[in-house]
């Protein structure tokens, strides 16, 4: 039989929770008697986790005198923690020349990376992974070269009735020759040793590029697919950024082809000396919610797996709030976020410079040991009560999150978050001031005794969320049947593991 829950700062009593008033009769309470629980299952590429590691690109934007080059990429890669699974060394832009070899490939610019293989064979040798990025297309200066292997110049696959762009020309995908470029770029990469290949500027997508970008080249991600299964290499392909995901037959496309797609724009603030600021974290999670409701709520998609997995940019929770730019209850959750979305897990912070805190969040291992959970159950969104409808999944100030139950209704995690007033694209467009109450039951939640995923109890641990008004840390807090609370501050979430109690 199921304990009452002690008097926590998580589990408050029932009466202090005037909201506990609320029938399920109301007729503002969403009413589901079927949880449908997202999963991603296995990527077009073969992955079954989202990669873990770090991304050059903050310190690149940050303007604190960080220079792209291997030396430094290298300094900040060794640290990286492999036992913890950060194992990808993911280079941004400005590694390659503006110009390819003799048959059009993209190459390093030696300048800057002297021995791009050198440096994979010792990212290698530590158990570590090579990523680098590219855009769409071929280099315009390159018309003249001939495809690796063929007769065909390549200037005679470009497709002249779209615009050039960043130096590039976009191909007709239907000629001969287009998919053997591709495969000799990628043969490329896989002789280097490269392990994850991010492509920006995917269209439909790609908002404010600050140029015209070519219509439609969601193909060119079939292309890379392609390529990487004939090279005998396991490669990933993440797509950036910002993806138009409006089009079902455009999600199919990368759903079928890439690993990961981009849901964001960049969440960097360039040269303002800090990483982030909250307000594009709030963006991007509200980006999040859009993503999840799309694979949840469409019936065609709700007994296949998504494949794909979010990115939702980098995870910038390694460095105090001076560098980093968010307070550390926002820090945490952004990790929690990260992590219970099931997105990439690559931060961007300087590794030279971790604190305490982006030690734990970074490395925890309960923590990471939640992220294995919902790296194939990702969480959704449950409005909780005093919201306009409890248990739908709109933008709310005040959220609640579910990811699973697993089989049998073993595991379940749960996510309570205030995310403070609105500051421009929350999505949500309220400013609830202060401490709020944060408050759902577990029929909304979809997992109450007698719902199809539900358990006549589940215990609670409270895994993470800096220890401030929710609780402690890594403590158990007992049963529940009936519901989950907790006060929050502005900024601040929970997560909580749930097991299943007879």
């Amino acid at each position: 039989m199921a304990m009452a829950f002690p008097l926590l700062a998580l589990i408050l009593s029932a009466a202090a929770i005037p909201l506990l008033s609320i029938t399920p009769e109301d007729s503002n309470i969403i009413k589901r008697g079927t949880l449908f629980i997202p999963f991603y299952g296995t990527s077009a590429n073969g992955f079954t986790t989202p990669p873990r590691g770090w991304n050059s690109f903050g310190m690149q934007a940050l303007g604190n005198g960080f220079v792209l080059n291997q030396a430094n990429v290298q300094a900040q890669c060794n640290l990286m923690n492999v036992t913890a699974g950060y194992t990808l060394c993911s280079i941004d832009s400005g590694w390659s020349g503006n110009g390819g070899d003799p048959f059009g490939r993209l190459v390093p610019d030696t300048s800057v990376f002297p021995d791009l293989t050198g440096l994979a064979s010792n990212l290698h040798s530590q158990g570590k992974e090579l990523g680098v990025y590219i855009l769409p297309g071929a280099f315009s200066a390159d018309a003249d070269v001939t495809v690796q292997g063929t007769n065909i110049q390549l200037g005679s696959l470009f497709d002249t009735t779209q615009p050039s762009y960043n130096l590039r020309q976009t191909f007709d995908f239907g000629k001969d020759g287009v998919q053997q470029w591709h495969n000799s770029v990628v043969n490329n990469f896989a002789a280097i040793g490269v392990d994850m290949i991010k492509m920006d500027f995917m269209t439909p997508g790609s908002p404010d590029a600050g140029e015209t970008l070519p219509a439609n080249n969601s193909l060119a991600a079939v292309a890379y697919h392609k390529a990487i299964q004939q090279s005998g290499r396991n490669i990933r392909l993440d797509l950036s950024w910002k993806l138009d995901r409006n089009s079902v037959a455009d999600f199919e496309i990368w759903r079928n082809n890439a690993d990961s797609i981009r849901t964001d724009q960049d969440i960097n603030n360039s040269g303002t000396g800090t990483f982030t600021s909250f307000s594009t974290v709030q963006r991007a999670i509200e980006q999040y919610r859009s993503f999840i409701n799309q694979q949840e709520e469409d019936p065609t998609r709700q007994t296949v797996p998504i494949m794909v997995h979010p990115d939702m940019d980098n995870m910038y929770t390694g460095n105090a709030a001076s560098l980093t730019g968010l307070t550390n209850q926002q820090r945490y959750t952004v990790a929690i976020h990260w992590f219970g979305a099931g997105a990439n897990q690559i931060t961007a912070s300087d590794l030279t410079k971790l604190d305490t805190l982006g030690t734990e969040l970074l490395y925890d291992s309960e923590t990471l040991s939640v992220a294995a959970f919902t790296a194939n159950f990702p969480m959704q969104p449950k409005n909780p009560f005093g919201t306009a409808q409890p248990g739908s999944q709109a933008s709310e100030q005040l959220q609640a999150w579910i990811a699973g139950p697993d089989a049998n209704n073993e595991n379940a995690v749960v996510v309570l978050a205030n995310y403070g007033p609105d500051q421009g694209s929350g999505g949500f467009g309220t400013s609830l001031q202060g401490t709020q109450l944060v408050n759902i039951s577990l029929s909304l939640l979809g997992i109450a005794n007698g719902q199809s995923n539900g358990a006549p109890g589940w215990n609670v641990r409270r895994v993470l969320g800096g220890g401030g008004q929710g609780g402690s840390d890594h403590a158990d807090l007992g049963v529940t049947s009936t519901f989950l609370a907790s006060n929050l501050g502005p900024g601040e979430s929970a997560l909580y593991k749930l097991t299943r109690s007879d």
